[in-house]
């Protein structure tokens, strides 16, 4: 059929532009604009074929197969399809699984039912030879695309390069169309940490409602040792027995009883840890702050905002940590209506309502901050997170100036 198809090795594509513009194959190093990214391939097949375009395919590879971000906003649009591989850990680095193959696979498949009369390739991996030569017997012209190498030699497999029938190299003045060096400290605000994430970094760690922190507490000296019978010293052992405190030790010599409330015994809150994890008061003895009883987002939004915020999501949100705080806090800032209403924040600033928090830090997996970490968000991106959730409230809640930008 007279139409060109083109198929794209996210991985080979995005780590070449990285090494060309940043001197890094780290894919993190640039910004692509997507839209403009595929506007730029259909139109160079479309005029280096002389067929119209019949579908881009974007392979690439995410930890369980789950899209990122940037394969949402792929996905919707025109003749965009996105395959995905498995993004596995190996030896202590990441690898991706299945891309090779799924590429090969859709090759053939396109050639043996004459889906296409061209095909533009994408990729720098040998293992596609075989895929190459099926799609040539079936009729197929093959165009294999290559980026310019930062050190002017090749970045493809020879092999390849050997066996397609036309081939093409995408130059720098190409590649900057649609990518951009990142600013780095955009993301990491090292080496001179926003004042804002200092001191949420410098704040004691949070802890639930009514729980003293308790002090670190220091190793008491050993005695010395009490010279024998014979005027030798006497074994360590034998005059100085080191015993381990039990939490109910520590609490009670280094934390100061709180004064006793209405229906409260005197006295230290422990918290003991068990096969079920910590076990806390009930909460019904827990004394929450002004701000634990805020709503949450979730229960502000309604379906049809619901939808518009996923749509948001997909297609306007870069996914860095600063900025999804910042993008959880506008919404709850003008769903809660009265800006006056998260005033009682600030006196327990840096710390964010226990179930907000969690609804935060849930909000912020959803743009891939699990990957690479173990499905963990990453410490530093939790504090970049927080931090932008404070920053866009204190523009908008009186007072907020006082407390987060002195």
């Amino acid at each position: 059929m007279d139409r060109c198809v083109v198929l794209v090795d996210a991985g080979y594509l995005l780590g070449a532009a990285a090494s060309l513009l940043a001197g890094d194959p780290s894919r993190s190093r640039v910004t692509v604009d997507h839209t403009a990214l595929i506007t730029a391939l259909r139109e160079r097949a479309e005029a280096e074929t002389g067929l119209p375009l019949l579908r881009i395919y974007w392979f690439d590879a995410a930890p369980d197969r789950r899209p990122m971000p940037e394969h949402r906003r792929l996905r919707v649009l025109p003749r965009v399809t996105v395959r995905l591989g498995a993004l596995t850990r190996a030896e202590g680095r990441w690898v991706q699984k299945g891309v090779d193959a799924a590429m090969h696979a859709e090759l053939s498949e396109l050639a043996r039912n004459r889906a296409c009369a061209d095909v533009v390739l994408i990729t720098g991996d040998g293992d596609l030879l075989p895929g190459m030569m099926s799609a040539k017997e079936h009729g197929v012209v093959v165009h294999l695309w290559a980026l310019q190498a930062a050190d002017g030699d090749f970045n493809q497999s020879e092999d390849l390069v050997g066996e397609a029938d036309e081939r093409r190299v995408l130059d720098r003045e190409w590649i900057e169309g649609s990518f951009s060096l990142r600013d780095n400290a955009a993301v990491f605000p090292a080496p001179g940490p926003r004042h804002e994430i200092a001191k949420i970094l410098a704040a004691p760690p949070a802890g639930p409602p009514g729980v003293v922190p308790v002090p670190a507490v220091r190793p008491e000296p050993a005695p010395a040792a009490v010279p024998a019978a014979n005027g030798r010293p006497a074994p360590a052992a034998a005059t100085a027995l080191k015993v381990v405190p039990t939490p109910k030790d520590i609490a009670g010599r280094t934390a100061p009883a709180p004064p006793a409330a209405a229906g409260h015994p005197a006295g230290p809150v422990l918290r003991w840890s068990s096969d079920r994890g910590w076990v806390e008061r009930p909460a019904a003895e827990q004394a929450a702050t002004a701000g634990d009883c805020l709503p949450t987002l979730a229960q502000l939004t309604t379906a049809e905002q619901r939808w518009a915020d996923r749509e948001e999501d997909i297609t306007s949100i870069g996914g860095d940590a600063h900025e999804v705080g910042q993008v959880f806090a506008r919404r709850w800032c003008e769903r809660i209506g009265n800006a006056e209403r998260l005033t009682v924040l600030w006196p327990d600033y840096p710390r964010i309502p226990h179930r907000v928090d969690g609804e935060l830090l849930r909000y912020a997996a959803r743009f891939g901050l699990l990957a690479h970490k173990d499905d963990q968000i990453d410490e530093h991106d939790r504090y970049a997170i927080r931090a932008g959730f404070w920053k866009e409230l204190s523009g908008r809640v009186p007072g907020g100036d006082v407390v987060v930008d002195d």
